[in-house]
This record gives C-alpha cells, sequence and structure tokens, in this order.
C-alpha cells in the first residue's frame, strides 16, 4: 500500500509539473506574439502621422525662380523665401491630434507618449516639442523595458539615400508605460492560466487527501477488527471451557462448583452484551437527543458518585484519586447519563493506561474561569506520542500496539467523550508526552 501510495503520488506530481510547466510554456510565446503585435500596431500608428508630416514637407517646399529674384538679395530675404522646416509649418497640437488619432484608430487608446522634432542644423535642442519630452526621453533611454523609443527621418520620396543617413529633420516619440498594453491584451489569459493551475493543484490537494483518508481508514478498520476480535474471542474461550466443564461427571455431582461456573457464564455474556452495546451506541448516538434530555447537575455531585464507582479498580491497582474542587460554582445543564459516562472515560482511560512500575496517580480539579466551569483530569501514565495525539478522539483509533492486546477497548471512548462535551456546548482538549502521563481539560458553561 505504502509503496503504491508513493508511486501514485509521483506520477500525479509529475503529470502536475508537466501540464504546469506546458502551460508555462504556451503563455511565454503568448506573450511573444503580443509583444510583436502591439509594436506592430505602434509602427503602423506611427507610419501614418509620419505620411502626414512628409506631405506637408512636400507642400511647403517654396523653390522660387532665380531670375525673378532682385539684383544681390539679402539674406534675410532668400531665407524669407527659402524652404521652410516641418517644425515650422504644424504646431504641437497638430501632432499631438494627429497621433492621438493614430494611436486610437490602430488599437492603443489612451496611449501615452511624448515627440520632438528635431533638425540636424539645430544642437541646441528640438525644434518643436511637448512640455514634458526632455524628461521622458531621459528616463526612457534607462527604462528600456517599459518604454519605447522610436525615431523617423522625414525625408520625401525625391530625397537621395544621403537624406535617409542623414536626415535634415526627424520625429522622435517616446511611448511610455507600453506593458500595460501587453497586460491589457493578456489579462484575461493570465486569470484563465492560473485559475486552470489553481484547479489542477486543488485536484491534485483533494486526490492526496483522498487517499491518504482511505488509508487512515483502512488501518482503522484492520485495528478495529483486531480489537474487536480479541475483546470478543476471550469471554467465548471462556464460556467454551466453562460449558466444557458442565461435562465434566465430577462438576455435574457438585453445585458450589455449577453455581461458580455458571456465574462465570453469565459474567462472560454479560461483557459480551456490554462490548456490543457499546459499539451499536456509538453508531447510533444522537446528539441531537442529548441536547433535548438536559437536566440541572451538580459536578461535585458527580465527581464523588465517580469515586464511589472506581473505589474498587483504584484499590485494585494501588492507585491515588485526587480531588481538587476549587470551583465555587458547578451548577451545568448536563444529560443524566451521557454526562457521566464523559467523565468516567476519562477516568477508565488514566487507570487502563498507567505504567506498570509506577502506582497510578489521578488528580481531578475543577475551577471557574469566567461564566465556566473547567474539569481537569492528569495522570502519570504512559502517555501518548504527538501522532497519537492528534488522532486521539478519532473513532475506532487507538495507540499502535502490534499484536499487543493489554488495554482492551475499541477506540470508541474518547471520540464519544469529545462529542459529549460539545453536545454540552463545551470543549476538550489534551496535552501528553510520552511516558510523562496526560492532561484532559473540559470547559463546560455553567447553567
Amino acid at each position: 500500500m505504502k509503496k503504491l501510495f508513493a508511486v501514485i503520488t509521483v506520477l500525479i506530481t509529475l503529470s502536475m509539473v508537466g501540464i504546469i510547466l506546458i502551460q508555462y510554456s504556451w503563455l511565454k510565446n503568448v506573450i511573444l506574439l503580443k509583444k510583436e503585435q502591439i509594436r506592430s500596431q505602434i509602427n503602423q500608428a506611427e507610419y501614418e502621422v509620419i505620411d502626414y508630416l512628409v506631405d506637408v514637407k512636400s507642400e511647403v517646399d517654396a523653390n522660387v525662380p532665380l531670375d525673378m529674384l532682385p539684383s544681390n538679395p539679402s539674406e534675410e530675404l532668400l531665407k524669407m523665401l527659402g524652404k521652410k522646416t516641418i517644425a515650422e509649418s504644424v504646431t504641437v497640437k497638430e501632432i499631438h491630434d494627429k497621433l492621438r488619432v493614430a494611436f486610437s484608430s490602430n488599437g492603443l487608446q489612451n496611449a501615452k507618449f511624448q515627440f520632438a522634432i528635431i533638425s540636424a542644423a539645430n544642437d541646441e535642442g528640438p525644434e518643436l516639442a511637448t512640455p514634458e519630452y526632455l524628461s521622458v526621453y531621459e528616463n526612457a533611454t534607462i527604462d528600456t523595458g517599459h518604454n519605447i523609443i522610436d525615431v523617423w527621418p522625414l525625408i520625401t520620396v525625391e530625397e537621395s539615400a544621403e537624406g535617409i543617413m542623414n536626415p535634415k529633420e526627424k520625429l522622435v516619440v517616446v511611448l511610455t508605460d507600453t506593458n500595460a498594453y501587453l497586460m491589457k491584451s493578456i489579462w484575461g489569459l493570465l486569470v484563465a492560466a492560473a485559475l486552470f493551475s489553481l484547479t489542477i493543484i486543488a485536484a491534485f490537494y483533494l486526490t492526496i487527501r483522498t487517499i491518504l483518508t482511505q488509508k487512515k481508514l483502512s488501518e482503522m478498520k484492520t485495528d478495529f477488527i483486531n480489537n474487536m476480535t480479541h475483546e470478543l474471542r476471550t469471554p467465548l474461550a471462556t464460556i467454551s471451557i466453562a460449558v466444557d466443564t458442565l461435562k465434566n461427571e465430577k462438576v455435574i455431582g457438585d453445585r458450589d462448583k455449577l453455581s461458580a461456573i455458571g456465574s462465570i457464564i453469565k459474567a462472560e455474556n454479560i461483557r459480551m452484551n456490554t462490548q456490543v452495546e457499546q459499539i451499536l451506541q456509538a453508531a447510533q448516538l444522537d446528539v441531537n437527543q442529548v441536547l433535548k434530555d438536559k437536566v440541572p447537575l451538580n459536578v461535585h455531585e458527580v465527581l464523588g458518585r465517580l469515586k464511589d464507582k472506581f473505589a474498587l479498580q483504584l484499590e485494585e491497582k494501588n492507585a491515588v484519586l485526587e480531588m481538587q474542587l476549587g470551583a465555587d460554582k458547578d451548577d451545568v445543564s448536563g444529560h443524566p447519563v451521557h454526562f457521566v459516562n464523559m467523565l468516567s472515560n476519562l477516568l477508565d482511560n488514566a487507570l487502563k493506561y498507567s505504567k506498570d512500575d509506577i502506582a497510578p496517580h489521578i488528580v481531578v480539579k475543577t475551577f471557574n474561569q469566567k461564566k465556566n466551569i473547567v474539569i481537569s483530569v492528569e495522570d502519570n501514565g504512559i502517555g501518548m506520542s504527538k501522532d497519537t495525539l492528534s488522532k486521539i478522539f478519532d473513532k475506532f483509533y487507538r495507540a499502535h500496539t502490534g499484536d499487543i492486546h493489554n488495554v482492551k477497548g475499541f477506540g470508541l471512548g474518547l471520540n464519544y467523550t469529545r462529542k459529549m462535551v460539545e453536545a454540552h456546548l463545551g470543549q476538550i482538549s489534551v496535552e501528553s508526552s510520552l511516558g510523562k502521563g496526560s492532561l484532559f481539560v473540559i470547559t463546560l458553561p455553567l447553567s
């Protein structure tokens, strides 16, 4: 079973990791494609504005014939009649509006950008630029991951190849926070991928938990069957021996021996019926019925009756039961039978799980805490491991003792006790260490 569980876990883990890696690779490729798509959209939008600016340049080229100029024209006149630059022909607002419309028509609504037109003849700065261009451009040269800088030569078709390499004017466009468009375009895929991955992980968790639960139930079932077989086999064997003894002619004529053997058979029969009844009660326990049948009870009075009840067992084991009843108020609302049984189980366990070489010493304390009464049962027995401690209240659970059955029971007592404490609107906790005994604490509301 352990090997099979390990194989299943490894296979499921490998499958889950493989699927997540494939999904990661697919998302990585999608992101690359989306980046290329956004890059293409940006280029297309800027091409449209470049075409507009080149058309403007073509329209403003004013070539005046020399024969129409006066002789010896002044430099001011030549400059005035010469070719205008694009920066002199358009405004910042016109270019801004053109870029805004171009970006929007290409799926880049609300794009954040700055731009400038730079002349090769001017080294002092841009001829025309948006107010924040310089600061944004400087930041974009440092943070290239979130910003894009595009430089476009502004040349007409008639200009030579030299004009392309050394344009007289160029448009510089800086787009900021370009990753926002990428995230906007793929956020749906990212959410779907995350949900799919979480679904896979959840399915893996539930599968492993189910396997562990089934494994635990299988172990509990095996332990329960072993314990039940042992518990029922002992009285059956005793009855069988007693019946065989009755066939002895010497015994038949001895009324005292017949009576003694009859008592043994009766006692073992009662013992078997008690065990069967205990199992049936655990299966048919109705907590709602417990809540309906509550009556006023005094905790100290109940503990006093329990001390008398366990007197013979305490004497047999040479045990000491110390009562430190310090609670000023001990009135509770409880079921007359189940309330007594749940406390009785704690005392019974303290005696059952005592050490062989040390006389049992059980200390029962009560005290008030706000509007509650706290009942603690502490022993100096064998204690419990951390693993046992976490499962001690599970139905049919008993600490593994191999084939040794020196402690009788089906693992129902503490499960029953916990249910009864909860039915009485209380809480139960336990502290224990191997070889150092156990401490059970019950907190119940006062009536």
